[in-house]
């Protein structure tokens, strides 16, 4: 059972992080560390504002956030404790593009196009089973091997998953690896279908309009709510998915 008593603080305040974000990474790094198990008693609201100095309107925001989430149980007169997690479910192994030029002898490097929020639309909502307008993070990239780009990546976002996701450097770490060191996957879907890609990314993939393309949509959950939704557009020219099963 965590205890109460020693002193935890926050990361540093940033301007780009509200305060009830940073109380539900606080919460959720302890998780992930194993410090909290399942079923352990979280510290109350009173508690996380002696130990936090913010307000009991912000802990008692975030507590309810990861609540809905399914993240933590709140027991009325009880306390709060931390959920069970579902097992995983490993559909197709997931990889770490960097990782994979590094195998193929090859140099990665990434060119963030663009990095930051916006709402949820009624796809996006049902996606991530939110509320249409919430807030999610969003993140487009293009990976290159040896300068050739091979995949252009737009990345979705659950901000209680990586409420530190926008203050990272895409182009020294791929946005898997960071969201992976925070937020293991526990399930994983994956559709692929061929087609073309949209003018903006076919500009920046450096390819023809009509150049086949292979598109890979990616869902993954993490602490039970889908953490992230990736849609990777790979030149049917430049790039070939390969897997097995066991």
């Amino acid at each position: 059972m965590p205890s109460s008593e020693t002193p935890a603080l926050l990361p540093t305040p940033s301007p780009a992080t509200p305060r009830y974000q940073q109380i539900k990474a606080f919460i959720l790094s302890r998780v992930a560390s194993g410090e909290w198990g399942v079923e352990d008693r979280v510290p109350s609201e009173h508690e996380l504002v002696k130990l936090t100095g913010v307000s009991r309107v912000t802990v008692n925001r975030a507590l309810r956030e990861l609540a809905d989430a399914g993240l933590l149980v709140r027991v009325q007169g009880v306390g709060t404790f931390v959920a069970g997690a579902k097992p995983q479910s490993n559909l197709l192994e997931l990889r770490d593009i960097a990782e994979e030029i590094a195998e193929r002898g090859g140099m990665h490097a990434a060119e963030v196009l663009s990095l930051g929020r916006l709402r949820a639309d009624a796809a996006m909502a049902a996606a991530f089973g939110l509320p249409e307008q919430a807030e999610l993070f969003r993140a487009r990239l293009v990976h290159r091997e040896d300068g050739m780009a091979v995949q252009f990546e737009e990345r979705l976002v659950n901000p209680v998953i990586a409420p530190r996701f926008l203050e990272q450097d895409f182009s020294r770490i791929t946005p898997y690896r960071y969201l992976t060191s925070c937020a293991p996957p526990e399930r994983v879907e994956h559709v692929v279908e061929a087609t073309r890609a949209a003018p903006d990314i076919a500009a920046s993939l450096g390819i023809p309009p009509d150049e086949p393309c292979l598109l890979v949509h990616r869902r993954t959950w993490s602490w039970r709510v889908v953490a992230t939704r990736a849609f990777l557009t790979h030149p049917g020219t430049r790039y070939r998915l390969g897997g097995a099963l066991d």
